[in-house]
């Protein structure tokens, strides 16, 4: 079971509320009116908006007899992957030590330093300077730099 929850981290429980009323044909706005709240509210919530908060997850838990805590788990996993995205955002190396025509093709305050940390690696070692490389391997590491390096060779 805990396998299976790993894949539905980080989705938001209004795909999820959706998708229950979906399968069990109630229209959003009715479904919101049964459980006294506003059709807005439930159709925020559905398009990912609006956050789900507790009194709110119950009363959709208990009108759909889902098990207690089971939409604000998806929440919390949520509200963690987003905030994970902000903190990745925040940690990147010293901007102004890179030319713009280094990432000629994308705004560089738009690149996620860790997850594309390969396709970064490689272009800084192709076609930066000397200031680009050393501020790629202060951020990096020698190591993780190394090691893609190595495996481009071996293509």
């Amino acid at each position: 079971m805990e396998t299976n929850f790993e894949i539905a981290k980080g989705i938001h429980p209004g795909l999820i509320l959706e998708r229950e009323l979906r399968k069990r044909n109630i229209p959003q706005g009715q479904f919101a009116l049964s459980i006294q709240e506003y059709p807005q509210t439930i159709s925020a919530i559905i398009k990912g908006k609006r956050s789900m908060n507790v009194p709110l997850a119950m009363r959709i838990e208990d009108a759909l007899e889902m098990k207690e805590g089971f939409l604000m788990t998806f929440q919390v996993f949520y509200d963690i992957k987003e905030e994970k995205k902000k903190l990745s955002k925040k940690n990147h190396p010293a901007l102004s030590k890179f030319r713009p025509a280094l990432f000629w093709n994308t705004k560089i305050e738009s690149i996620d330093w860790n997850k594309q940390m390969k396709p970064v690696i490689k272009r800084v070692f192709e076609r930066g300077n000397f200031t680009e490389k050393k501020e790629a391997v202060n951020f990096y590491g020698r190591d993780a730099i190394k090691k893609i390096l190595i495996a481009e060779k071996l293509k």
